[in-house]
């Protein structure tokens, strides 16, 4: 074997390396070598002698480069699969297998954490009313029957309740004591929640495209944007990460610890919300940090977001104790990038998830079902038009939600006073949800108790309120609730989302619908009114959501109810489309515009694409852009450092840390070179160089020379300039591309280079 093949441990794993120079080049140094092995991992330093350059781990608020995540990935996997001997039989066994042990090590652990918010946030709400002379910490069910976490349900409930202290047997008093308890607690939550602000760099394409004269001029650049990391239900964020952004800390412990503490005061005030978003939440910020374990996740943003996909899914498995439902709802809501051993993994995922949790048996009653019914009877197809009733209220629901809570967020939000002061808007939030709701008796209750007894079949055992309403032959009064109960949801789910605690959107929907649907149900005697509520439940989250398939799913698992499916599946579908009517875009993409993340639809951006017949060149950005990030390459590939110096200085100034700068040797496209390889460059390596060292961009380094280029790119993909915008659409969203090319046509010389935040920021132009 030659001497140049001995000059790298790696030459027996990719033999082709061996001869490329360059990262040989700069590691001559030995403090310039240590920096490069501090930074760049080992499948990355193989890519250095490859044309697609090196990465080093993405900046915050960047795009992944999915492309060469995979190219990454194929490196890291050839090198552990030439490994020989038991070595590399153990090696080969654990690279199949890290990802399921990962998936189930998800699925136990969110189990873990759902347990212990749902036992909290269950003991917690009660207080409001009373508490438990047996033990303070236990909520008014356990203490009042013989269900216990941890244990089987007994099939004693009991009638009296001699241990459940009551405040005050006082209306009024007890009214008071109810307000003030649910003020402390959103409160304590909006307080914890102020924890994880965050400033982010903000998405500007459009400022990075002003000249520089204006920037100098008094224009303050790019302002970074504050946001609560535990705020909301997160989906929309994790939505944007798993599209190929990065959210910095989004998914860290300390947002996981407060956002389960959040959630259980928040959803104990009694507002309009639930705690099944943040689960989803909580879970994926779980599959993060076992990822971060595992080199073949850590090391690759690619990887990664095919572990948080299936982690997703154990949100809603320990939420609703629907497994299956969590699967398709990480597939149909959350996932961009959804491969066939993602959908493995989360089921495997969502499979240990449920059983954990029904091992912990947080509700005491040792099923999964929430909110198990048995109505006995089915329904004739005389009913078919009143699921279509429920479903048009459904999508009409969720239409008006959307419309109103996107006006809410971007008009009252606004004033200083609510924008400065979150904690204040929760506190104004929580009084009207306590004044509106106390009186109500069945609204008076948590979100998933209210859904629990207007589910109720009162032909059976059932002896609650609703169920002693329906047995009088005077009803009105019981019928003016319901109606209150419907527009009360209404009116406070729109004021409610988007406030800074964690907080969903699917209980209070299916609270609403379950309202309507009990409600149209006092008119049809032939069978329960339960199966109205029901069937309502999942219309109205159809039509604030937008979920199908999985909706239904959920449901029939939600329930135990698989008579009910074709029910289930003509409200749903009616209510998408009278909510697609009234508006295209679901609570959750609305909430991603009005947090501003970048996020690319390609479904939907293809829809608004076909309706323009603009070309690629549209995008290409102005003439004083291109100037300030082109490097006209001499024929000796060398620049002067001054000049990439004073080229990164106008990136950063732009807000351009997205982009970078692309090579050219007599106007003809030879590379390109990312904003934060250029600045650790600059930066990093350049310390052991002086400043007047030239640098080499292009073409085989020699000793001593100051070497960029093994982190440039130079198999960037093009575009020409006249092609159809769909073309653009479909690279960005069907190959996870950062940056395109755009070339000239007849000539190929480069005229512009477009990245995926300037795109997203275009398509949302195309919306108004």
């Amino acid at each position: 074997m030659p001497d140049v093949e001995q000059a790298t441990e790696r030459t027996h794993l990719v033999p082709r390396l061996a001869p490329d120079k360059r990262l040989g080049a700069v590691q001559q140094d030995a403090d310039a070598g240590s920096t490069i092995s501090s930074y760049v991992t080992k499948e990355e330093q193989l890519l250095s002698a490859t044309s697609i350059g090196e990465r080093l781990p993405y900046n915050d608020y960047t795009t992944i480069d999915w492309l060469h995540d995979l190219v990454k990935d194929s490196y890291r996997a050839r090198s552990i699969h030439a490994l020989n001997g038991v070595r590399g039989v153990l090696a080969s066994a654990f690279e199949s297998g890290q990802g399921w042990i990962a998936a189930a090590l998800i699925g136990v652990l969110t189990a873990c954490v759902a347990f212990c918010v749902d036992i909290a946030e269950a003991t917690v709400s009660d207080w409001k009313l009373g508490y438990c002379r047996a033990n303070v910490f236990s909520n008014r069910e356990n203490c009042c029957t013989n269900r216990h976490p941890l244990g089987t349900a007994s099939v004693n409930l009991g009638e009296n309740c001699a241990d459940w202290h009551m405040w005050t047997n006082d209306y009024w008093k007890a009214f008071g004591i109810f307000v003030g308890f649910a003020l402390a607690f959103g409160t304590i939550s909006a307080s914890f929640t102020m924890l994880t602000k965050s400033t982010l760099p903000t998405a500007a394409p459009g400022h990075g495209d002003k000249p520089q004269s204006s920037i100098n001029a008094g224009d303050q650049g790019v302002v970074g944007k504050s946001m609560y990391l535990a705020a909301g239900s997160g989906i929309p964020e994790i939505k944007t990460i798993l599209s190929g952004f990065v959210i910095p800390h989004f998914l860290d412990l300390k947002v996981l610890v407060i956002k389960a503490i959040g959630a259980v005061f928040a959803v104990a005030t009694g507002m309009c919300l639930g705690k099944e978003g943040p689960f989803v939440h909580i879970s994926t910020c779980v599959a993060y940090l076992v990822g971060m374990l595992f080199p073949k996740y850590n090391e690759n943003g690619r990887k990664m977001r095919e572990l948080l996909s299936a982690g997703c899914s154990a949100g809603l498995s320990v939420a609703f104790g629907a497994p299956i439902g969590g699967v398709l709802f990480s597939y149909e809501e959350i996932s961009t990038y959804f491969p066939r051993k993602v959908l493995w993994r989360a089921f495997l995922c969502s499979l240990f998830a449920a059983m954990v949790l029904k091992a912990l048996n947080p509700t005491g009653t040792g099923k999964l079902v929430l909110f198990e019914t048995n109505y006995g009877v089915s329904y004739s197809p005389m009913h078919y038009l009143i699921f279509v009733l429920l479903g048009i209220a459904g999508g009409l629901f969720g239409g008006v939600f959307c419309k109103a809570n996107f006006f809410w967020s971007k008009s009252f939000r606004k004033y200083s006073i609510i924008k400065e002061h979150p904690v204040f808007e929760v506190f104004l939030v929580v009084l009207v949800t306590g004044l509106l709701q106390y009186p109500n008796p069945v609204t008076r209750e948590p979100g998933d108790t209210i859904i629990k007894n207007l589910l109720a079949d009162c032909r059976g055992a059932s002896k609650g309120w609703v169920c002693q309403q329906e047995a009088t032959d005077d009803k009105g009064k019981y019928i003016g609730w319901l109606v209150h109960g419907t527009l009360v949801k209404l009116v406070l789910t729109t004021i409610t989302f988007g406030c800074k605690v964690p907080s969903g959107i699917i209980i209070p929907a299916l609270d609403a619908g379950a309202f309507f649907g009990r409600l149209i149900g006092q008119w049809v005697t032939s069978i329960s009114p339960g199966v109205f509520a029901m069937v309502g439940a999942a219309a109205f989250l159809a039509g604030v959501s937008r979920m199908t398939i999985s909706l239904c799913v959920i449901m029939f698992e939600l329930t135990g109810e698989l008579e009910y499916i074709v029910p289930h599946m003509i409200a749903i579908l009616v209510a998408k489309w009278v909510a697609d009517a009234l508006e295209k875009e679901s609570v959750y993409d609305l909430a991603q515009t009005v947090l501003g993340h970048p996020f690319l639809d390609a479904d939907h951006a293809m829809s608004l694409v076909q309706r323009t017949q603009e070309l690629v060149e549209c995008l290409i950005p102005p003439r004083q852009t291109m100037q300030d990030i082109t490097v006209d390459v001499p024929k000796e590939n060398k620049v002067s450092r001054r000049t990439l110096v004073e080229k990164l200085d106008k990136l950063k100034q732009r807000g351009l840390m997205d982009a970078g700068l692309v090579l050219i040797q007599n106007g003809m496209l030879q590379g390109y070179l990312a904003e934060g390889e250029l600045d650790f460059g600059l930066n990093q390596l350049g310390k052991h160089w002086d400043l007047t060292s030239p640098i080499r961009l292009l073409g085989d380094g020699e000793d001593g020379e100051f070497d960029l280029s093994m982190f440039v790119d130079r198999t960037p993909l093009t575009i020409c300039a006249k092609a159809p915008m769909e073309y653009l659409v479909e690279m960005f969203g069907k190959l996870g591309l950062r940056y395109i090319c755009v070339l000239e046509e007849g000539s190929g010389k480069l005229v512009g280079v477009v990245i995926k935040k300037r795109l997203v920021v275009w398509l949302e132009s195309l919306k108004h």
